[in-house]
Order: structure tokens, then C-alpha cells, then sequence
């Protein structure tokens, strides 16, 4: 019976190999670093419709427009604090047991809302580059730092990639 029972507990794992708690030391080293820029909300977005323009075409309110013209504005400032309020989120459920359901929770309505604009993976993966090297020139940084980083993503991927194909995970 517990061959059995042990059987399922790593059958359970295996089967959502990206659902796993982040270690402590992960946990640590990404809300460390997400503290520094945080309240960069305008220079990030900026940063990510610089590197990617093609994101920047994804937001009718931006789209065809110098982003030296925008990045100034209102709409671009509610934007930019919009996403960075949701990885704050995001950051702030990391390393609780008992938030992991909200995490899904607010992952899969993430993946579903950007489902229904079209957003790709490539256009995800896009702005996971653009904030890595953001995150990277405005903090200390070291393989241990990049790999929590990597761990987080894409713990948030899996589900929001998910939600993108319409198979939200429960």
C-alpha cells in the first residue's frame, strides 16, 4: 500500500513538473531584485516597446505611435503600473503554500485575456526578455539570481500557456 501511495505522489508530480513551490533562496532572490525596480513601472514598459516594438502594435492606444511620443501620457502610465502590479502580485504569492490556487488563479486570467487579443507565446517570451534585461541592468547580478528568475517564469508560463491554448490549469 505505500509503494502505492508513493507511486501516485510522484505520478502527481510528474504529471505537472511546473507546479512545483520555488525554493526559499528562489523566492528570496527574485523579490529582492523585483524590489528594486518595482516602482519603475513607465522606464519598464518603455524598455520592453523599445526592444520589441512589435509588442508595443499589440495596444491599439500605442500602436503606430513614436514610442517618445507616448511614453510620456497617461494611458501609457496606467499601462506600465498595471503590469507591473500584476508581477508584483505575482511575486508576492511566490514561496506561500497556501496561495498557489491564487497564483493559478490570477495566471490562467492572464493567459485567457491575452487568448482573446492574440497574443503569442513568442510575443510573451518577447516581453520575458525585454524585463530580464531590465531586471539585469538595474540590479547585482549572478547565475543564481537568473536561474530564480527562470524558475519563476516559468512556473507563470506553464499556466499562462496554458490558458493561451484554452486549456486553463485547474
Amino acid at each position: 500500500m505505500k509503494f502505492l501511495i508513493l507511486a501516485l505522489c510522484v505520478a502527481a508530480v510528474a504529471a505537472d513538473p511546473h507546479w512545483l513551490m520555488l525554493p526559499a533562496n528562489e523566492v528570496a532572490a527574485v523579490k529582492d531584485t523585483w524590489n528594486h525596480i518595482k516602482h519603475d513601472e513607465v522606464a519598464i514598459l518603455e524598455a520592453v516597446f523599445k526592444a520589441y516594438p512589435d509588442i508595443q502594435a499589440r495596444f491599439p492606444k500605442f500602436a503606430g505611435k513614436s514610442l517618445d511620443s507616448i511614453k510620456g501620457s497617461a494611458d501609457f502610465a496606467v499601462h506600465a503600473s498595471r503590469i507591473v502590479s500584476f508581477f508584483s502580485e505575482y511575486i508576492s504569492f511566490l514561496g506561500v503554500e497556501n496561495t498557489q490556487p491564487a497564483i493559478k488563479t490570477i495566471l490562467n486570467e492572464l493567459g485567457q485575456s491575452h487568448r482573446n487579443r492574440g497574443v503569442t507565446k513568442a510575443q510573451f517570451e518577447e516581453f520575458h526578455q525585454a524585463l530580464m534585461s531590465y531586471l539585469k541592468s538595474h540590479n547585482m547580478w549572478n547565475a543564481d539570481i537568473a536561474h530564480a528568475w527562470d524558475d519563476a517564469f516559468d512556473k507563470m508560463y506553464f499556466v499562462v500557456f496554458s490558458a493561451l491554448e484554452g486549456h486553463p490549469v485547474n
